[in-house]
C-alpha cells in the first residue's frame, strides 16, 4: 500500500466515511431493497459502538485518513468457557482495495483487543458462496465444522 494502514477504533467523527463502507457490506450481501437495513438500525448500531454498556465494538482500517475497511465484533458470554466470547460479525473492505492485507489486519485487530479483554475465541460466519474470503479465513482460523441454523421471527 502507498499510504501507511492503520487499524484503529472508530470514533463519531468517522462516520461520513463508516457509512459507504457498512451500505458496501450490506450489498454484498443483497440487503438492498425490500431487504435493506432500516436507516434506524443504522443509527442504532452506530450509536452502539459509543456506549460504555453495550458489548459491541468497531474497528476501522485507516488509509492516509481515509477508511477503506470496517470490522465490527461483539462480546457475549459462554456456557463452556469462562471469559467472555468474541464474535466478529461484520468485515468488509473497499472492493478497490481488496487483494492488499487489510481484511487480515483487521481480524488480526479483532484477536488483539479480544485477547486483550480475556477471551479464549474470535469466530465469525461467512456465506458459503464467499470464496474469496474463505481463501483468507483459512489462512488466519481454523474451521469449527459446525452449520448455523436459523428461524425468523
Amino acid at each position: 500500500m502507498t499510504d501507511e494502514l492503520r487499524v484503529r477504533e472508530v470514533v463519531p467523527s468517522d462516520f461520513e466515511q463508516w457509512l459507504p463502507l457498512w451500505e458496501g457490506y450490506n450489498a454484498f450481501y443483497e440487503r438492498v431493497g425490500p431487504n435493506a437495513v432500516p436507516e434506524t438500525v443504522t443509527r442504532m448500531t452506530w450509536g452502539r459502538f459509543f456506549d460504555a454498556y453495550e458489548p459491541m465494538h468497531a474497528l476501522v482500517a485507516d488509509s492516509g485518513g481515509r477508511l477503506v475497511g470496517l470490522v465490527h465484533y461483539i462480546f457475549h458470554r459462554n456456557t463452556t468457557m469462562i471469559g467472555p466470547v468474541c464474535y466478529l460479525q461484520d468485515l468488509f473492505t473497499q472492493r478497490e482495495q481488496r487483494g492488499r492485507g487489510i481484511g487480515r489486519a483487521l481480524i488480526e485487530g479483532v484477536y488483539a483487543r479480544a485477547q486483550a479483554a480475556g477471551s479464549p475465541r474470535v469466530y465469525w460466519h461467512t456465506h458459503e458462496t464467499n470464496a474469496t474470503a474463505m481463501q483468507l479465513y483459512d489462512k488466519v482460523a481454523d474451521r469449527s465444522g459446525f452449520l448455523v441454523y436459523r428461524k425468523a421471527l
